[in-house]
């Protein structure tokens, strides 16, 4: 997994508790995930389609640096399915993964069309144990 943008931590992206609020962090990563996306697929008008289950792993408080990965794991005729992992740069430390996030690519009219790109699939190994 390539990790492609960083953002600060700011005061205005806490909640009570006085950590990121999950959903900023959600939007964040809805976005980073879209331009991706649209990158890949060669193509200016997607949508999200789907997003899996939301795995929060830890927190990230003011000042903290966070780094968004992502790949891509299956093309389809109209659509690509991403994985997204959100770091802290320093400690690499995992605090959120989505195991598939689904984009679909839409004419004019929004309806779905084939696109012209050509998606790099990540490459899984199976660990021996």
């Amino acid at each position: 997994m390539k990790y492609y943008t960083r953002r600060f931590v700011r005061p205005n992206d806490l909640n009570m508790s006085e950590r990121l609020f999950g959903g900023q962090l959600l939007s964040w990563i809805d976005e980073e995930a879209a331009i991706y996306a649209s990158c890949q697929m060669c193509h200016d008008r997607i949508v999200t389609k789907y997003i899996s289950e939301i795995d929060f792993k830890m927190s990230a408080k003011t000042g903290d640096i966070l780094e968004f990965g992502l790949e891509v794991v299956g093309a389809g005729r109209t659509s690509i399915s991403v994985r997204c992992e959100v770091r802290h740069k320093k400690s690499k430390a995992v605090v959120i993964k989505i195991e598939r996030m689904v984009f679909v690519a839409l004419s004019d009219t929004g309806v779905p069309v084939p696109y012209r790109g050509m998606p790099q699939l990540a490459v899984f190994r199976k660990q021996a144990s």
